[in-house]
């Protein structure tokens, strides 16, 4: 991993800790998978409490939106969520960074 993905991956991380809080509030956890400079793309996936929870699609649509906004150098970010049949503790053991599993039971869900 490079230097400036390092870096984009923890302004994206911090930025996630101040801009959406309310995720940890209700129990759900967050981790920046990928964040490339270059080709602008992140990843970011959702677990915990996130798995089966009715306004998950909004807040993936929120940090879509939010992140194009604030960070000029991302074009392309995709927010997986995991399925309703996968939470738990085990989707997000660890929390951030930590293993999520991942369902396949909706579509736009992984």
């Amino acid at each position: 991993m490079s230097d400036s993905e390092d870096s984009l991956r923890e302004r994206v991380e911090t930025w996630m800790v101040g801009q959406m809080p309310i995720i940890r509030m209700h129990g759900g956890e967050s981790v920046v998978r990928k964040a490339d400079p270059e080709s602008g793309e992140v990843v970011v996936e959702l677990g915990g409490a996130c798995a089966g929870c009715g306004i998950s699609n909004i807040t993936a649509d929120n940090i879509k939106a939010d992140l194009i906004r604030d960070f000029p150098e991302v074009e392309d970010v995709r927010v997986k969520v995991p399925s309703a049949g996968d939470h738990g503790s085990s989707t997000v053991e660890g929390g951030r960074g930590g293993e999520l599993q991942y369902g396949t039971e909706e579509p736009g869900h992984f």
